[in-house]
Order: structure tokens, then C-alpha cells, then sequence
């Protein structure tokens, strides 16, 4: 026999039913979001509505921007030519070595390595921009990435000045201080902290975001790619996506992040979780690519493999 409710009790049932019936839609609308790759990863992109300011990155650079880690050497590191190698697996299968061995100055990222990787990304290197938080990989591996680097060659550490700047009095900045007095034939370098708040404002200029409180980290690649257009007069980068390579219609193969970790990440969606990412920090992986796109027609930049 079933239980009659009073007007007030058929008015509380239906409003619990109405509350679940939303809680639901509330679920599945989040479920498709969760499957959309538009909806998990809105595109971070220079702010709409930005008025771009120029920087002459060719005037950028001073001579207290690069700190000697050992000595009181200066960063006078110039080529007309240089090799920028991506840490990316699009290198592979290139068969570029012997033509990046041939340019004047060739420029690596962090631990990428060389050593039997020859034939698609060359042996030289000229100079390496290393992260704060790649300097153990790159330490604990002088024979691939000290001993064999010619007398010529340059590595410039960047990261947070608490970390790797002169003042630091952290296990980092030691390590790095006793490995640049160890390896006499190469010449250390770190990123001076005035220097660090200009790569902040460049990005700033060239967005229109706050790097801080847009919750975004500066890649290796961005550091990198300044500082070849500082001390480059041509540059030609190998293993770069463009910009609008990553996205839900692309039909390329995935590819690892990394050229020397084939069992790593897919680039694709890591740039795509990067650029998405609302909490914590992150790298914005597209949005310095569409810098670069623009920076290309201004200081002769082109890039190979893929071609762009």
C-alpha cells in the first residue's frame, strides 16, 4: 500500500529529484569536457587584444647579463651561423649530423646527448643552455657532456638566483662553481638575476601575460632561443614544431617528448596539458612557439625537420 505524500512532502521529493537530475547533467557535461580536447586544453595564446611592443633582442644583451662561475671571463660568444637542436624526437631519422657539425656554432638544451645520436643531430657543441633542474643529469655525465666539448665551448646555466646565482649559497650553485673550476677547457656561465626579470618581461611584452600570475615557467627552449638571436647573426633550428602542430585534428604519429627517451611522454600532449594548465605552474609550450613564428621574420631564423 503505498504511502500518500502531503502537498509540502510532493513539493521536497520533487525538488530533491530536480536537485539529482542537475547534479547529473552537471557530471556528464564535465565527462565530455574531460574528453574534449578543446575543453581540457584551452589555449593559453597571446592575449587577445594585445598591442605587441618590439624588443631588439640583437640590443638586448649586456655584459653583466652572463655571470663567469669561475674567473672574471666575459660571455663574447659571436657566430654567423648557428645550429639550434631541439631536445625533440622529430630530429630522429633527420640524417642532419653531418650538416649541423658543419655550421660554424651548434647550441644544445640541458642533457640532450650526442653520443649515439651522431648521425641525426651531430657531435659538436658550441654552446649548451642547461635548467637549474637539468645540472645533476649533466654533471654526473662529464664523459658525454664536459670532456669531450672543445676549448671553444660555452654552457650558461639559468634558473631562480637562489638557486645558481652568485649570492646562492646552496648545494646547486656549489656543484656548478667546482665543476666550472674542474673543467678548465669550457667556460661556465650563469644568468644574472637583473637578466632573469628581463626574460620575465620580455615574455610579458611579447604576450601580454603576467609569467608569474599567468602561472607559467619559461622553457629551456625560450631561454635558448634568445640567446642564439643575441650572440647569432643566422640560426637555423632543427626538430621544432610550428605552433599550430598539436591539436585535436592533427593526425601525426605521437612522438616522444624527448629524441633520447623513446619510451617518454607523447610532445603533443605534453604541449597541450602545458598550455591548458590552470593550477600550478607550467610551461607554455605553444604560446612561446607563436613568439618564435614572429621573432623568425625579424632576425633570420628558419626551421627544419619539420620545415616551417
Amino acid at each position: 500500500m503505498g504511502i500518500k505524500l502531503s502537498g509540502k512532502g510532493q513539493r521536497s521529493r520533487s525538488l530533491a529529484i530536480l536537485f539529482a537530475i542537475l547534479i547529473l547533467m552537471t557530471l556528464l557535461i564535465l565527462y565530455g569536457s574531460n574528453n574534449s580536447p578543446d575543453a581540457i586544453y584551452p589555449p593559453f595564446h597571446v592575449a587577445e587584444n594585445h598591442a605587441l611592443k618590439t624588443t631588439d633582442l640583437k640590443k638586448w644583451a649586456w655584459k653583466d647579463d652572463y655571470v663567469p662561475l669561475y674567473g672574471n671571463k666575459t660571455h663574447s660568444l659571436r657566430c654567423h651561423n648557428c645550429a639550434l637542436i631541439t631536445s625533440s624526437s622529430h630530429v630522429l631519422g633527420s640524417q642532419a649530423g653531418n650538416e649541423i657539425d658543419q655550421t660554424e656554432c651548434v647550441i644544445r638544451m640541458n642533457d640532450a646527448p650526442t653520443l649515439g645520436y651522431g648521425s641525426d643531430v651531430g657531435n659538436r657543441t658550441t654552446l649548451r643552455v642547461v635548467a637549474h633542474a637539468s645540472v645533476f643529469r649533466v654533471v654526473r655525465r662529464p664523459t658525454d657532456f664536459l670532456q669531450n666539448l672543445g676549448s671553444n665551448s660555452t654552457i650558461i646555466f639559468w634558473g631562480p638566483p637562489n638557486k645558481i646565482g652568485k649570492d646562492a649559497k646552496g648545494t646547486l650553485y656549489r656543484l656548478i662553481q667546482r665543476v666550472s673550476m674542474t673543467y678548465r677547457n669550457v667556460t661556465f656561465f650563469s644568468i644574472s638575476p637583473n637578466k632573469m626579470r628581463k626574460f620575465d618581461n620580455l615574455f610579458q611584452r611579447e604576450t601580454g601575460r603576467d609569467r608569474q600570475k599567468s602561472h607559467s615557467w619559461l622553457s629551456t627552449g625560450w631561454f635558448t632561443m634568445v640567446i642564439a638571436i643575441e650572440i647569432c647573426d643566422n640560426i637555423k633550428v632543427y626538430g621544432m614544431v610550428p605552433p599550430n602542430y598539436c591539436g585535436k585534428n592533427t593526425t601525426s604519429k605521437k612522438m616522444p617528448y624527448h629524441y633520447y627517451k623513446p619510451r617518454g611522454g607523447d610532445e603533443c600532449v605534453m604541449y597541450m596539458q602545458n598550455e591548458g594548465g590552470r593550477r600550478g605552474n607550467h610551461h607554455r609550450f605553444i604560446t612561446e612557439k607563436q613568439v618564435f613564428a614572429r621573432w623568425a621574420k625579424q632576425y633570420n631564423i628558419t626551421f627544419t625537420h619539420p620545415k616551417w
